[in-house]
């Protein structure tokens, strides 16, 4: 008895220091994200059902409550108890590895975004070049997944999305420059804290043309329609994971909506002031809840860019390769590079956020 006493006090002075507090949130925010794609699944089949006046999921029901709740759920229980097939000639290792490998870096890159002003894992200076390195890791899992196969389907798949993948990972690259040359910083919360003022003082009203960059880079970095050429069913049957099957399978479809949630939070941060509060300094509203910096307001602008991802899907058709190609190397990434130009102007001569008294 005395044993277990004084491991409840280990374990309680534990979770009071810096390093218990860093854990418990990396397992409460972990099981918030896998709860989080479990309901996006839902509700992106609920939404392209109304925009296309059908029902969507309506049949399975949790406790008997809320008819479809439980339909993410029951794809998953079906996913696991279906055997995962490795091709006689893959690489097992690699084939196995893949799934994890696109899959950690959309978790790991959470360590370092603000959820609120108090709440953040890691208060990282470099967080930017952090999040630029873990989201380039996501473009291996799709090549080992294509090469791993041993099938030519998969690899050409996996081809064409990792040419993607790096083109638009370009003009994201270059989007969080101007970012970076607005705040002054590479900490993501001093970002979001330089941001500070309601919504007129937030960066996208600066970084307009940055902030359409980033946001359609985005989509196509995550292969989400209309930039879903790794898997046109009409062309490559599934594209680089087509030989995955059951949990395999169901851990690339939960890194690319981890994915969606994760660019649809960053958007938050870099462009509209993550948990700033939209009326924060303005008359008579400014005291009040809707001016004060709140998660609350992290998760609805979160909310928000995660419906466009749904609406692109339903509205788009899927472009050509080429289209799409072109558009990554000969429109974006030209109008990040103007539009830095446009921002040192702005920086020499006082305008905009150059104009604030903390950036000289």
């Amino acid at each position: 008895m005395r044993n277990l006493d004084n491991l409840w006090l280990a374990a309680l002075d534990f979770a009071r220091s810096p390093l218990g507090q860093s854990t418990v949130w990396i397992i409460v925010i972990t099981v918030v994200l896998i709860l989080s794609v479990a309901l996006l699944t839902l509700w992106e089949r609920k939404v392209i059902g109304w925009m296309q006046l059908r029902r969507g999921p309506n049949r399975v029901r949790i406790f008997g409550l809320l008819p479809g709740i439980g339909q993410p759920f029951a794809d998953v229980l079906k996913l696991l108890l279906k055997e995962v097939v490795i091709p006689a000639n893959a690489n097992k290792i690699l084939f196995r590895l893949a799934p994890m490998i696109a899959l950690i870096p959309a978790f790991a890159a959470w360590a370092v975004i603000p959820l609120s002003p108090e709440v953040v894992v890691s208060k990282a200076d470099a967080g930017l070049l952090y999040l630029l390195s873990l989201t380039s890791m996501g473009v291996y899992g799709v090549i080992v997944a294509g090469w791993a196969a041993n099938s030519k389907y998969a690899f050409l798949g996996a081809m064409r999305s990792a040419a993607q993948m790096v083109a638009y990972e370009i003009a994201m690259g270059f989007a969080l420059v101007g970012v970076l040359m607005a705040t002054g910083s590479m900490n993501l919360g001093k970002i979001v804290e330089s941001q500070a003022g309601g919504v007129g003082s937030w960066n996208w009203l600066w970084l307009a043309p940055l902030l359409v960059v980033y946001f359609i880079s985005g989509v196509a970095e995550t292969n989400r329609a209309p930039f879903d050429v790794a898997e046109g069913e009409s062309e490559i049957v599934a594209g680089f994971h087509v030989e995955y099957s059951g949990i395999a399978f169901a851990l690339f479809f939960l890194a690319e909506y981890a994915n969606m949630i994760l660019i649809s939070a960053l958007t938050a941060v870099f462009f509209f002031g993550g948990w700033q509060g939209p009326f924060q300094g303005y008359p008579l509203l400014g005291a009040t809840w809707l001016g004060q910096p709140s998660f609350l307001w992290f998760g609805l602008k979160i909310f928000v860019l995660l419906f466009l991802f749904l609406w692109f899907r339903a509205t788009f058709p899927r472009y050509r390769y080429d289209q799409i190609m072109r558009l990554g190397w000969k429109a974006l990434i030209p109008v990040t590079l103007v539009w830095i130009g446009v921002e040192m102007l702005l920086s020499v001569y006082h305008i905009g956020p150059w104009a604030r008294p903390w950036y000289h």
